[in-house]
């Protein structure tokens, strides 16, 4: 073997320079492997931990031809890449999670036909890309509801409540009379998701089944064990998204999000290929983290189902958290009154102090409100002490109880 090909082998590829990149980065590198990142942001995470960050668009020619030159695999770490630059790449190289999944996933109408071609339930809805649509009487059925664009949203983005439909010509056009998916709104009791890895042979594993709260649509917090999940249930959405890895022949980590409905039944919400912010707690409370199984689907290694060795409930933390002040909201001036000089660290101290803390910063130098600067994990030996120390946790950040 020559030189170049022995570097190659041990040579990983990320399209994306985000958090989830920055940690396959960190799992990979444990690992023994050289990662690049493609990602034109200078300033990324996963580009500053990266072995070599290309800083270019993710459709620019030279910057994929080298991806290709310089890597045996690839993977990404965001639902958003140009599948264009997937498909480009799957020419010379292994590519994990393919473009076809990649591309179902960026589209929540197509997301939801594949549920459906799946077996997997989910929410009533139907696509709204018209102002006929917008305007007709089919629409009623899924009152009250929830329009969706069925590109580019999420952490609650694109998405506005419908309460009727005499407002829906109007929500529609408030974001913009682009293609959309209406949703009716379901009485809801949790909220849940499920990781699994698929390896190329067919292997799948999971994580245990993860139970999340939202708050304005971001993630918050996220509790394993699940504390109002039943085994049944449990074992029904493992089984539901195993059978969506399956249906889709997907090669890679992929994350489900179900709702538990009032009587006890499930409806998948959306599924995102890649590791998810719901699962990061097993970097700490999983002999497996969902990056090792990301490393491992993306090299053909043995996928070993992670042990879960300690209850752990995860808090992200937003840039919020680094501001006392309230934001402006004087309609006289677009400028804010949060600027970096008034931006302060939480108290590190005081949270490492608590028991079983595990503090995790994204590098991101400017926190904004809103913006995933981290997140903290606590484990313990029993869900009761974990819940216990991220109450505590929640006060000394100044986050709501859970």
């Amino acid at each position: 073997m020559t030189a170049v090909a022995a570097s190659r082998s041990q040579t990983l590829g990320v399209l994306g320079g985000g958090q989830l990149g920055r940690m396959f980065v960190h799992a990979a590198q444990a690992h023994g492997f050289r990662v690049v990142v493609l990602e034109p942001d200078a300033a990324s995470p996963a580009g500053a931990a990266a072995d070599v960050h290309l800083r270019a668009p993710y459709t620019d020619a030279a910057a994929l031809h080298e991806l290709q030159r310089l890597c045996r695999a690839v993977t990404t770490e965001f639902e958003n890449v140009p599948a264009a630059a997937l498909h480009e790449l799957a020419r010379t190289c292994v590519v994990a999670p393919a473009a076809s999944a990649v591309e179902i996933c960026q589209h929540r109408g197509l997301e939801k036909a594949a549920f459906a071609a799946g077996g997997v339930p989910c929410a009533p809805h139907a696509l709204v890309q018209s102002s006929a649509d917008a305007h007709s009487q089919r629409m009623a059925a899924l009152q009250p509801g929830i329009l969706k664009t069925s590109s580019l949203g999420y952490d609650g983005k694109g998405q506005v409540a419908v309460s009727g439909l005499a407002n829906l010509p109007s929500v529609w056009a408030s974001l913009g009379s682009v293609p959309c998916v209406l949703e009716q709104r379901l009485p809801l009791r949790h909220e849940i998701s499920v990781i699994v890895a698929r390896g190329a042979d067919g292997q799948v594993v999971n994580l245990p089944v993860q139970q999340n709260l939202h708050r304005e649509g971001v993630l918050s917090v996220t509790q394993v064990p699940a504390p109002d999940i039943d085994a049944a249930t449990a074992v029904r959405a493992v089984a539901l998204a195993c059978r969506m890895a399956e249906a889709l022949q997907y090669v890679g980590v992929l994350c489900t999000e179900f709702f538990v409905l009032a009587d006890g039944s499930l409806v998948a919400n959306e599924m995102a290929p890649r590791p998810h912010n719901s699962g990061h707690y097993s970097i700490d409370a999983c002999d497996v983290s969902q990056f090792d199984l990301q490393l491992r689907a993306l090299v053909g290694w043995p996928l070993a189902t992670p042990r879960l060795h300690s209850a752990a409930v995860m808090l992200n933390l937003l840039g919020d958290l680094w501001f006392d002040a309230v934001p402006d909201t004087d309609t006289d001036t677009d400028t804010d009154t949060e600027t970096d000089a008034s931006a302060r660290a939480p108290d590190w101290a005081a949270l490492l102090a608590l028991p079983g803390v595990h503090l995790h910063l994204y590098g991101k130098a400017e926190p904004r409100r809103g913006r995933k600067m981290g997140h903290l994990t606590v484990t313990a030996p029993d869900a009761a002490a974990a819940r216990a120390t991220a109450l505590r946790a929640a006060a000394l950040l100044g986050q709501a109880p859970f």
